[in-house]
């Protein structure tokens, strides 16, 4: 690490610390790896006086005891014993609302003897609950500096800086109070351990008694700890119940004289009377079948109106725009290329909107860490636990952070088969490409005046998703050959009414991320179609254009209609002897047993990049194709092989959702997976199984509905 003072900024998951590292760091950030780890590591430069400081935004941990990578990440640099990352300062968070869990992981940083300010958090929340806290006698009992901060809106972050200005100056004495008294936890073993390391504190010196194999030790220092704990038959177990038996007792005093607090017993007996209900053997997997359910007929019921405006617009102003442009290639390339691309963006942001705003209100209400709850069972016969559920869940946002998460699993082998599965679920980015083929070939039928027929068929598309990802878990677990104890401990929060303007404001930065990330990808891609979809080798382009124009001089005195007809063919024709043609009709006989043409093998290609590419590459190879205006739906829906048989029949429309249900078709998703199992190994094998069950199980079901 570079030269200066370094601040580690430390504290439980969601307590605040991102949106603190940005307002201290602003602009001035940057994000790696820590050596060696997936984890991820962000720094940034932080003004204080005239000091030279990074802030370390190091991962969330409840506690010094360690169970999952990032915490190990944390722990390590806390303790001093990681080689490149060294902290001087401790920034800590705690979140004002749920203090005394927050105080657990506090009363342990104190007593390591490192200057440490504590920066509380969620204060506009504790105050809602009815939480009052005693600022100055809180800083008292804990002998450290104590600030109320509200990053949002930049509250308390002038004070911070000069708490942390002042400790810097003015470091702690290593002989302060401690917050318990560690000593007599393992007496004997600790004098034995500082004898030889007299620089460590106590409660340091117990840590590396518990933990020293997984430090990065020098032979000798490691032989001289394990006769340490050898001599004093030292109880790792044992101890630990000890340390948090003791650390509970005195913030419990702390608790009682410093924070006022509303009975919590009114919304603990509410919550747990609705998880009587929620949670129940029987009716609560069926309340989660409904709530799937309600959830997916949504998406289409809610999204219909604004898209079939955004369609209006766009093949409006198509039709204005062919109208009023001169005929030259720069139009074709604005209009086929440029336009349909945007189109094939926009259409789907009410869907993207309504998804990702129906997932957030059940996160806000509390229920989804029930979904996770009662899924516990059904994961562990398949070699998983509880907590796979929130990457699989989150998996149908996004695969990448969804596997990202998935760091959160302590459990090696469940963390791994997590990362396989996950995705098996429906992204956001396969939205488009079910809804445009369920339009095609699914009647916009509503049953009991409510009920969606396609809505229906959109929800067995994610059911498969999610019963595949089951099924190869339930495979995969006697391939992967990692012994490790399991369990599964959730802390169920209390039920609560959802924050409107955060769903609100899910919906606008998903809908944001949406357009601009897929946006720009799907552009790139639908300009490069464009030209391979109009150019061609020289000679093949040049006998197409002979063809035309003799045609078109033998019909100079005939009608319209005729003109139009071959009008259709020197397009379609131009269109299959162009580069993406030539690429297209390569690799058809491989794709053609499961119903696929050309022109989908070339939108499987491109959709590799990511796959809502697929309607876009749609929508300029048919732009290209036809002259005449009207929507992508109604175009798809007339396309026609050249024995006359309709090329989006049912069999092969529920071929190609199947496909795309299955197929590992996202590049990105590969990469994060390489990136989290550190081996090329997961993503290969990873690669082929999805995409060789996917051509199977289209191969199956072609055949068979045909």
């Amino acid at each position: 690490m570079k030269a200066g003072l370094h601040i580690a900024l430390v504290g439980n998951p969601n307590s605040g610390k991102s949106s603190l590292f940005n307002a201290l760091t602003g602009l001035h950030q940057k994000v790696g790896n820590f050596p060696g780890v997936t984890v991820d590591k962000k720094t940034g430069e932080l003004v204080l006086g005239k000091q030279a400081t990074t802030l370390i935004d190091l991962p969330g941990t409840y506690s010094f005891y360690p169970k999952r990578e990032d915490e190990w990440v944390a722990y390590k640099v806390l303790m001093g014993v990681d080689a490149d990352v060294k902290t001087d300062v401790i920034l800590l968070i705690a979140d004002a609302s749920n203090l005394k869990r927050n105080l657990l992981f506090c009363s342990q940083i104190i007593d390591l003897k490192i200057p440490v300010v504590l920066a509380l958090t969620m204060n506009d929340l504790a105050a809602k609950k009815g939480i009052k806290i005693d600022i100055a006698g809180l800083q008292s009992d804990l002998g450290i500096p104590v600030v109320a901060v509200d990053a949002r809106k930049n509250k308390g972050l002038q004070e911070l800086r000069s708490a942390l200005i002042n400790i810097i100056e003015t470091p702690r004495s290593r002989n302060q109070e401690s917050f318990i008294d560690n000593k007599k936890l393992a007496p004997a073993a600790i004098d034995d351990f500082k004898k030889l390391y007299p620089t460590h504190s106590d409660y340091a010196a117990l840590h590396y008694l518990m933990h020293h194999e997984a430090f990065p030790l020098e032979n000798e220092m490691q032989q001289n700890i394990d006769q340490i704990e050898i001599d004093n038959d030292f109880n790792h177990t044992k101890t630990q119940a000890q340390e948090i038996l003791e650390r509970y007792g005195r913030i419990q005093e702390i608790m009682k004289k410093r924070v006022v607090e509303p009975d919590p017993t009114a919304k603990k007996k509410r919550s747990e009377k609705l998880d009587t209900i929620f949670l129940h053997r029987v009716g609560g997997y069926a309340i989660l079948f409904s709530v799937l359910f309600i959830l997916f007929q949504s998406v289409f019921w809610m999204a219909k109106f604004p898209m079939d405006g955004i369609e209006w617009i766009f093949t409006n102003v198509t039709t204005y725009l062919n109208a009023v442009l001169p005929n030259v290639w720069w139009e074709d390339l604005l209009v086929n290329g440029l336009v349909a691309g945007i189109g094939g963006i926009v259409i789907f942001v009410p869907q993207i909107m309504i998804l990702f705003g129906l997932i957030t209100l059940l996160e806000d209400t509390g229920y989804m860490a029930r979904i996770s709850f009662l899924s516990d069972k059904l994961m562990r016969k398949v070699g998983l636990n509880g907590k796979s559920v929130m990457p699989m869940i989150s998996g149908f946002a996004c695969a990448v952070p969804a596997i990202m998460s998935a760091r959160n699993i302590e459990n090696k082998k469940e963390r791994l088969l997590t990362i396989m599965v996950t995705p098996f679920m429906s992204c956001s980015a396969r939205l488009p490409v079910y809804t445009i083929l369920i339009s095609l070939v699914i009647n916009d039928k509503i049953y009991f005046g409510f009920l969606s027929l396609q809505g229906l068929v959109m929800m067995g598309l994610y059911v498969t998703g999610i019963v595949m990802a089951l099924l190869a878990s339930m495979v995969l677990k006697w391939f992967i050959k990692i012994k490790e104890k399991s369990y599964f401990i959730l802390e169920l929060p209390v039920y609560r009414a959802p924050r409107w303007k955060n769903v609100g404001t899910t919906m606008i930065q998903k809908a944001t991320i949406f357009v601009r990330d897929a946006g720009k990808v799907i552009i790139v891609i639908s300009l490069l179609l464009w030209f391979l979809s109009s150019y061609g080798p020289s000679d093949r382009m040049k006998q197409v254009e002979a063809i035309y124009t003799k045609q078109t001089s033998n019909n100079v005195n005939q009608n319209k209609d005729q003109q139009k007809q071959i009008d259709r063919i020197y397009h379609t024709q131009k269109l299959e002897n162009s580069y993406a043609g030539i690429m297209g009709k390569k690799i058809e006989p491989i794709i053609a047993p499961l119903g696929f043409d050309w022109k989908i093998g070339i939108a499987l290609i491109t959709s590799f990049a990511a796959r809502e590419v697929f309607v876009g590459t749609m929508a300029t190879l048919y732009s290209v194709e036809e002259s005449d205006n009207g929507s992508l739906r109604d175009k798809l829906k007339a396309a026609v092989r050249p024995d006359g048989t309709k090329v989006y029949s049912f069999a092969a429309a529920l071929s190609l959702m199947l496909f795309y249900v299955l197929a590992m078709q996202c590049m990105s998703t590969l990469a994060v997976v390489k990136r989290e199992t550190q081996s090329w190994k997961w993503p290969t094998i990873q690669f082929f199984m999805m995409t060789g069950l996917a051509y199977m199980i289209s191969w199956g079901v072609y055949f068979i509905a045909k």
